[in-house]
């Protein structure tokens, strides 16, 4: 026991076997090897053994909690948690059965209960780092970053030299946007731990977050050689080489991790985005299913009628079709309503209230609701985006009768008389969605960069209604740019100042899709690995004919793509000139490097 307190443990471990070599049954012996081949991560051993001495004398906490460990290691958690009631049944009061009780739960997804657990171990001993820890891990399956944060910056206080606590906070730090705070504690993690896969992915996590995926792959790549059946890797890894514009591989390192775990909700969802800008619609479709299977992104509305995907007969039934993610998403997939109205159907639309005013009198639509009214009585429902699955959508039959949406020809005149006499294209500008979305360091571009488009042969016009601090600054240093912010009280408002404007030059927004949608011309800036629906090596999109898409040739390079632009002429106002036929066979030229 004295070898083993001091880490000596080949030389424990042989003296326990000499004892149990004469005494078979020795419960010290058997109880302590037992954690030995814990340490040394011989987790069948463990279990058999410490299993031995259970036999022996079940009456020891101690036992069944160093079981449940074992259990734990081996991906049996419904045993581990079985294992630790066992322990608590004998010592209610025991923090360390409590705080391993907590850890089974949470990887059982039952994370109120796990933090239910943590906080009772925490009241019997305040300064358990590990129960922090932990504690901080349930918090964050609850969405609770802030307070996970605290949690764990409460056990490194205790516990400066805890890698976990290091790496679990790195984990938090990126899923509240602060990449560059996360790969700082990745790097403590690992000064602590160099041969520690967890901080490696974590560490490729962040950046990608900060737009570094050559780096980011490496990272995965160092966590595979050292774990290579680590499957979260293995996901992360297809998503880097996405951003990298490597499909193919990406499709393979997906691949491999489903091999793995064919359940892993990440991987499938991943999969099929990656299969979706390839093109490839019949094998997309049924994988983006799998968004409700990945808990962040679990928006699934739990009616008690049945999900429609296409199988079943809808004639002379309500079908109540939902908006699901962001605006963007609502405008591209609300032309659906027309296709489910033609199968008999009477059709309910919900939308995010912002957009129900410039909805009204989409084609199809029964009845238009915001989120939030109450709901009519109606027999099946399907959110938006799984649509195309159920109209069997493919690259060759996107529903693409523009434009589906119109504009108050009344706000059109007030915006008009807003606007003045015209002498000039009008330009409208968006160069930045919102801040909070995950992607949004590689779809924006700050104001300073994109005015380099700007010249005295257009009238411009910002379509933007929230301005960040930066932007603010350069806009009111400039008198060129019309810009409305707040006046623009709905997306109808949008609408009509578009409809006013000769070309719209946008980032991946809902600005791009309003336009597309009401079919003005549209320069859309997309960045060297765009989102799954703009497709790849294409400078058209399918989903709206009058978009011209013009792509970074690599990463980051916004300047290539701007200079681009402002090579091209802008359409003459009214839109009556050749102007797009010239645009087109420019962006043709520069996509064949002429």
């Amino acid at each position: 026991m004295a070898l083993h307190e001091a880490g000596r443990l080949a030389e424990a471990e042989r003296i326990y076997r000499e004892i149990l070599g004469r005494a078979p049954a020795h419960f010290d012996a058997l109880h302590l090897l037992g954690v030995i081949q814990y340490q040394k991560e011989e987790y069948e051993s463990a279990v058999e053994l410490i299993g031995q001495a259970i036999g022996i004398d079940p009456r020891q906490a101690v036992l069944h909690s160093n079981m449940g460990l074992a259990l734990h290691r081996l991906k049996r958690p419904e045993d581990a948690l079985a294992c630790y009631e066992r322990a608590l049944a004998i010592e209610p009061d025991n923090a360390q059965a409590l705080n391993n009780h907590g850890m089974a739960l949470r990887d059982l997804k039952r994370p109120e209960e796990a933090l239910a657990s943590c906080d009772r171990a925490l009241a019997l001993n305040p300064d358990f780092a590990e129960a922090l820890n932990n504690r901080g891990t349930a918090l964050r399956d609850l969405r609770r970053l802030d307070e996970a944060l605290v949690s764990y910056e409460r056990a490194l206080a205790l516990r400066p030299d805890m890698a976990e606590a290091h790496n679990n906070r790195a984990d938090t730090l990126q899923k509240l946007m602060r990449p560059a705070e996360a790969l700082a504690s990745c790097d403590r993690a690992l000064e602590l731990k160099p041969d520690y896969p967890a901080a490696l992915n974590n560490m490729g996590n962040a950046l990608q977050d900060l737009n570094l995926p050559e780096e980011a792959l490496a990272s995965y790549d160092r966590a595979l050689k050292l774990w290579p059946d680590f499957a979260e890797a293995l996901n992360n890894r297809g998503n880097a080489l996405q951003e990298l514009g490597r499909n193919d591989e990406a499709l393979a390192s997906f691949s491999r991790a489903l091999s793995l775990e064919p359940g892993y909700a990440a991987a499938n969802w991943n999969e099929s985005l990656c299969r979706l800008r390839a093109g490839d619609f019949e094998r997309g479709w049924p994988g983006y299913e799998w968004r409700w299977q990945d808990v962040q992104r679990n928006s699934r509305r739990n009616f008690k009628q049945p999900l429609w995907l296409g199988e079943e007969s809808i004639a002379g039934k309500t079908i109540l079709l939902h908006a699901e993610q962001g605006l963007g998403d609502t405008i591209q997939f609300c032309r659906y309503s027309k296709l489910v109205a033609e199968r008999g159907a009477t059709v309910l639309l919900e939308v995010q209230s912002p957009l129900k005013p410039l909805l009204t009198g989409l084609n199809g639509v029964d009845r238009l609701l915001a989120k939030g009214e109450p709901l009519p009585e109606f027999d099946c429902h399907c959110p938006l985006l799984s649509l195309p699955l159920a109209c069997g959508t493919r690259l060759d039959n996107i529903p693409a009768a523009i434009p589906y949406l119109g504009c108050d020809p009344s706000r059109v005149n007030e915006w008009r008389n807003r606007l003045g006499v015209q002498t000039l294209p009008r330009v409208g500008l968006t160069w930045s969605g919102r801040p909070g979305h995950k992607n949004d360091h590689n779809r924006s571009i700050p104001l300073a960069e994109f005015e380099k488009l700007l010249s005295g042969r257009a009238q411009f016009v910002s379509l933007q209604k929230e301005l960040r601090p930066a932007d603010r600054a350069t806009l009111e240093a400039r008198k060129d740019i019309l810009h409305f912010g707040d006046e623009l009280k709905d997306f109808a408002d949008t609408a009509a100042l578009v409809e006013l404007m000769d070309v719209v030059v946008t980032v991946d927004t809902s600005v791009a899709h309003l336009a597309g949608a009401m079919g003005k011309r549209v320069w859309l800036l997309l960045p060297f690995a765009p989102d799954w629906r703009w497709l790849l090596h294409r400078d058209d999109s399918p989903w709206y004919p009058t978009a011209t898409l013009l792509r970074q040739p690599a990463i980051g390079d916004w300047a290539s793509v701007i200079e681009r632009a402002r090579s091209i002429p802008f359409p003459a106002q009214g839109g009556k000139s050749s102007g797009l036929a010239r645009l087109s066979r420019a962006i043709a030229g520069w996509i064949r490097g002429e």
